[in-house]
């Protein structure tokens, strides 16, 4: 299984981008997908995330900027991301965890994808 990112680039403050994960495999489903990131010395951190059934998390510094979403039939995640500051610069990783295929569950990380925000 293999996750490919794309829609990371660099914006102005207060614009917005969109971001695109797709899983390419034999997958039989997929529990979570979602995003994190990673700013220069900090750790990586949740941004959000959404299970299959529709449960949704968010990072309390995006909510009501950023929605995640998901189309199964493509085994793909989005992540709208709006009136986007200088703290949402970082790497974005794709995520999708308990990954089920016919070899057994694991979970997967894309190779991330730099948004910068300039003031």
């Amino acid at each position: 299984v293999q996750l490919v990112e794309s829609g990371g680039g660099s914006v102005q403050a207060g614009g917005s981008l969109r971001l695109s994960c797709a899983a390419d495999g034999s997958i039989i489903s997929i529990a979570w997908l979602g995003w994190y990131r990673q700013a220069p010395g900090k750790e990586r951190e949740l941004v959000a995330s959404i299970h299959r059934r529709g449960n949704m998390n968010y990072a309390d510094s995006v909510k009501g900027r950023f929605t995640v979403s998901r189309d199964d039939a493509k085994n793909a995640v989005y992540l709208q991301m709006n009136s986007l500051n200088v703290e949402d610069t970082a790497v974005y990783y794709c995520s999708a965890i308990r990954v089920a295929t016919p070899e057994g569950v694991r979970d997967y990380w894309g190779q991330g994808t730099q948004v910068t925000v300039a003031s």
